[in-house]
């Protein structure tokens, strides 16, 4: 049975804010609870995977059919928008633990570092929105490649700010910060239906970059083979899913 519009906006606002909650959750292990970080590294590997299948496979071609061949150009253009906010705002964050307090004491560092996570995380929202007005299948899959790096976001933007000598309220706060930007990417989303030709290819772009230069460099560090693997089973379990559903 085909699934209305307006049931595919409702899905968008409810996985929208269970995206956001997973920044929360993030900075919530990080604040009360411990969280090895073997764990953090298994969520980025399998998002790395994940993800990249998720905008090879369907949102670019997906993007092609709402904008033709200018559509490559908008996927260009989300990449590098990203590109620029991370190296103009946010170029002192890693994904993981922060532990280097000296990076990040100063009051304008902590500000733009957030400042380009929360840019970022809008983008998840920008996503799960576009992926949901295409289909429930495109919005469902965003939806989970974007909430494999929540947690991972959420983790890292608390440590920061706990590393730079605020206070917990202050940390589980910052991680509340980026889910709140990735409900106003969904709602925004939503609002601007018209603008779907541009919205989807430019989320594309961004979850390219997300997951070429933001997680796989993480996953890298770790040496040995189990993360090499955890890249392949996020590609595989999306593969997987395409072809049970017979999308």
């Amino acid at each position: 049975m085909e699934i209305t519009l307006s049931t595919r906006v409702a899905l968008a606002a409810v996985l929208g804010i269970v995206a956001a909650g997973g920044n929360l959750l993030g900075g919530y292990f990080v604040v009360y609870r411990e969280w090895p970080r073997k764990y953090l590294q298994y969520f980025l590997a399998l998002g790395a995977g994940y993800m990249l299948a998720v905008a090879l496979v369907e949102v670019i071609p997906e993007s092609v059919k709402l904008a033709g061949e200018r559509a490559f150009l908008y996927v260009l253009g989300g990449f590098f928008l990203v590109h620029l906010f991370e190296h103009i705002l946010a170029q002192h964050f890693h994904f993981g633990e922060e532990t280097h307090t000296e990076e990040v004491s100063h009051h304008h560092v902590r500000t733009t570092v957030l400042l380009g996570l929360a840019i970022h995380t809008f983008f998840d929202g920008v996503a799960i929105g576009a992926g949901f007005l295409v289909s429930t299948w495109l919005g469902v899959i965003l939806f989970f490649a974007v909430f494999l790096h929540k947690l991972p976001e959420g983790f890292t933007v608390a440590s920061m700010v706990l590393a730079s000598g605020q206070s917990k309220k202050s940390a589980v706060r910052a991680a509340g910060l980026l889910g709140a930007a990735t409900l106003l990417g969904v709602v925004l989303t939503i609002q601007l239906q018209g603008q779907l030709k541009y919205a989807l290819p430019i989320s594309g772009g961004v979850t390219l970059y997300v997951a070429a230069t933001d997680l796989l460099p993480e996953v890298n560090r770790e040496p040995g083979w189990r993360m090499a693997l955890l890249v392949s089973i996020g590609v595989a379990s999306m593969l997987i899913l395409k072809v049970i559903f017979n999308i």
